[in-house]
């Protein structure tokens, strides 16, 4: 272990995505493991928080009990917005406001967001020549549609950070480049996703560099190279990339991404908040547990936290 941590003392909380157990966008990448296995192997690893999943509880009374009991706070709800299609925008904001009330119950979190308006990741086509490309009507209506959630997250003491992500209309650095032009700075803060950036050709210390001021929150999620060059050489799905195993976790001697330089840039530039470890894989090829541990173990040694 490092006799040295990169960040000051307290700036930096470690959290995990349930996608290394069950998917969300694919609820059939499952082996049956329980919620309440879930966050017990999360604070078992050494993880303090949590993103939500479709198997935990819906009620935030007994979600936020089962989470106290095992040390662990909510790191971030997801929330989709659909600001660029038709007939949309109110139950986007509906939702939206029904995240903000979850947040306050939970009593931790940011929210994070991304526009899946068009998007091709969920559906079974070629990811990224069917992602969509927003006109202007469309940016403009995403980027009013954000700075109003941006707006209303921050009179309620929320962050909320938006998720550049594959198959999505903000998934280059040119995209996300003109969504942070057209967003107000000070209430539409961003998600560095160092996974989906490295897929989309973007450059990690570049997205850092650029944007150090707005990033508040941080997924790391690692890539086997190899099998992001299949997917995209072949035209493959966002499902059967995960499933040849594109993703995987900081720490694992099979990804690519260097997460020494990316830690670095960060506590250089003096971010702070949190840090999840994020990597859907099919948990009966990745034991869940094991990767978990892997990934918190490899921080502690690189962070020294």
């Amino acid at each position: 272990m490092s006799n040295h941590t990169m960040f000051p003392a307290g700036a930096v909380k470690f959290g995990i995505t349930p996608t290394g157990w069950v998917n969300d966008d694919f609820p059939d990448i499952d082996i049956g493991i329980p919620f309440g296995q879930i966050v017990s192997e999360m604070a078992l690893a050494g993880f303090e928080g949590c993103s939500r999943g479709h198997k935990y509880p819906t009620d935030p009374v007994i979600l936020k009990r089962e989470l106290d009991m095992r040390n662990l706070k909510m790191s971030e709800p997801w929330v989709s917005t659909y600001f660029t299609i038709n007939e949309m925008y109110q139950s986007t904001l509906e939702n939206f406001d029904r995240e903000i009330e979850f947040i306050k119950q939970m009593q931790s979190g940011d929210l994070v967001l991304a526009e899946l308006g068009g998007s091709s990741h969920q559906q079974p086509i070629a990811l990224v020549p069917n992602a969509p490309k927003f006109n202007d009507d469309q940016w403009k209506r995403l980027a009013d549609g954000l700075n109003t959630l941006g707006h209303k997250a921050n009179c309620c003491g929320v962050k909320m950070c938006y998720h550049h992500h594959m198959g999505t209309g903000v998934m280059t650095m040119d995209e996300i480049g003109r969504l942070a032009e057209l967003t107000d700075p000070d209430c539409v803060h961003l998600c560095l996703d160092t996974g989906h950036l490295h897929f989309a050709g973007g450059n990690n210390l570049e997205f850092i560099n650029l944007y150090s001021d707005r990033i508040k929150h941080v997924h790391l999620k690692n890539i086997r190279q190899d099998v992001m060059n299949y997917s995209l050489d072949n035209n493959l799905s966002f499902k059967e990339a995960i499933l040849r195993g594109v993703f995987t976790v900081p720490g694992d001697p099979a990804g690519c991404i260097d997460f020494k330089e990316i830690l670095q840039a960060l506590a250089d530039k003096d971010f702070a908040g949190w840090l999840v470890v994020e990597a859907e894989q099919d948990p009966a090829k990745a034991t869940p547990l094991l990767y978990a541990q892997m990934a918190r173990k490899y921080l502690r040694e690189v962070i020294g936290l």
